[in-house]
């Protein structure tokens, strides 16, 4: 994190309490379903990384500097150069009004920032990660800090030593099933090897890469 937007310096957090968002245990609100069953947003992944990120850097009303300074946008455009960073858009017509952004590494993805431009666009955002997270195989959210907004979607707080075996299962890939089920994140993907962040593409994108929200709502209420 840094400091400020115009901060030059970058440092290492790591809370002793870790916030994680079980993909078997999204809570799904009557509201929040009717949002994205209706297509209230056109949600896509990987379209527009670059300004998604910069979005996540913008001053808001809320928020009136952001800890996103140069060399972490810079990282992580980069990173997804490689193929490691990803994000998801939430659009309003042609209009990029909220998304998130994070890093993937084995069957773990490491959410960054959130955006919202547009009442319930980071609420989508977010359902549409797990959607997508749980067809390919994920079985860690690593949320990093507790929010009012990430408990109401079903995050918890988990103790640092709970955090690191979830974390080492997620990253090895030999992890066994039941391993993986008892991590309280289970997916509807395989058990092992890396996570497919563009599995549900190959499953149910529609216009212009957009997953249907009936899709996503369909994957939500899926048990593991």
């Amino acid at each position: 994190m840094a400091d400020s937007r115009g901060a030059e310096d970058v440092y290492w957090v790591e809370p002793r309490r870790r916030a994680i968002l079980p993909l078997d245990g999204f809570h799904l609100s009557r509201s929040l379903r009717k949002v994205i069953a209706g297509d209230r947003f056109r949600v896509t992944a990987d379209r527009a990384f670059a300004e998604i990120i910069a979005l996540c850097a913008e001053s808001a009303e809320d928020r009136p500097d952001t800890w996103i300074n140069a060399s972490i946008e810079q990282a992580f455009v980069r990173l997804h150069g490689l193929g490691l960073a990803h994000s998801i858009e939430c659009w309003d017509g042609d209009t990029l009004v909220g998304g998130l952004y994070g890093l993937a590494l084995g069957r773990a993805f490491f959410g960054e920032s959130m955006v919202s431009r547009a009442p319930n666009a980071s609420k989508v955002a977010i359902a549409a990660l797990v959607a997508r997270l749980r067809v390919g195989g994920y079985t860690l959210l690593d949320c990093q800090f507790m929010t009012d907004h990430l408990a109401s979607l079903g995050a918890i707080e988990v103790a640092r030593a709970d955090y690191m075996t979830l974390l080492g299962a997620a990253l090895s890939s030999t992890a066994s099933s039941a391993g993986v089920a008892s991590s309280s994140a289970g997916g509807v993907g395989e058990a092992s090897g890396a996570g497919d962040f563009g599995a549900l593409d190959g499953l149910a994108a529609g216009v212009a890469g957009a997953v249907p929200g009936k899709v996503i709502v369909q994957l939500l209420v899926q048990t593991s």
